[in-house]
């Protein structure tokens, strides 16, 4: 990869108050539509479910969890996004704990254990972000209770590239929101490296979607539901 996890947290920092200020409270149409039905539907938030929120951004996911009856603990690797995303849902402070953490450093994210295994986890748009995705897949099947489910969805690595390369593991930067301060650093990865990084960790992926928010036939993103096997040894 060309860029480094420093050059993504410059860019974050940079962008923290344009992008929380863009999503509101609602965030934006692409992620009502494009990204959250699948990925709730697919997530099954249920109350009592204790859930991971992995790159949270400004909150808004977290806090659609915590009104469906959800205990939360959100992180992002942006202090100044979780300083956000604190203030504008501070009314969920009882059932959302928010931090910031790199999900490319294994110890900040075994940092994250609580008192009880998670039920779920959840990554919205953020596996395209992240320098290295492998501590988080590994991380979150240790975190995660025997049978718990990682449900991301992240850009479509067949259709969404700014490059002409797809087997080989690149960097480029981009534009997520037109004005945005900051391009940022993407990291593409093909189907089959995402999908490894699901085996190698002990899950089996059980649920799939290809989404756009458009009427067209090429999707934007995709949507994994993958769960942790019950005997699985990250768990011995």
């Amino acid at each position: 990869m060309e860029y480094s996890r420093e050059d993504s947290l410059r860019a974050w920092e940079a962008n923290a108050d344009f992008w929380d200020s863009y999503m509101g409270d609602q965030s934006n149409q692409f992620h009502r539509e494009a990204v959250r039905p699948g990925v709730t539907e697919l997530l099954d938030p249920r109350p009592g479910d204790f859930i991971l929120d992995a790159a949270c951004g400004n909150g808004n996911y977290s806090a659609y969890l915590a009104e469906r009856g959800a205990r939360v603990v959100a992180f992002d690797y942006s202090p100044r996004m979780i300083e956000l995303a604190k203030k504008r849902r501070s009314q969920f402070a009882e059932s959302i704990e928010f931090l910031t953490a790199d999900a490319a450093d294994e110890q900040d994210l075994m940092g994250l254990r609580r008192d009880r295994p998670y039920d779920k986890a959840v990554s919205n748009m953020a596996v395209m972000d992240i320098s290295d995705a492998a501590p988080l897949f590994r991380c979150v099947g240790r975190l995660l209770a025997p049978g718990g489910i990682f449900v991301f969805a992240t850009q479509h690595p067949c259709f969404v590239t700014l490059t002409d390369r797809y087997l080989t593991p690149h960097a480029y930067y981009g534009e997520a929101i037109g004005g945005q301060p900051q391009k940022q650093c993407y990291y593409h990865r093909s189907m089959q490296d995402i999908f490894a990084l699901c085996f190698q960790n002990g899950f089996v992926i059980d649920g799939f979607y290809e989404r756009t928010c458009e009427e067209k036939e090429i999707p934007d993103v995709i949507i994994v539901r993958a769960r942790l096997g019950a005997g699985d040894a990250s768990h011995c």
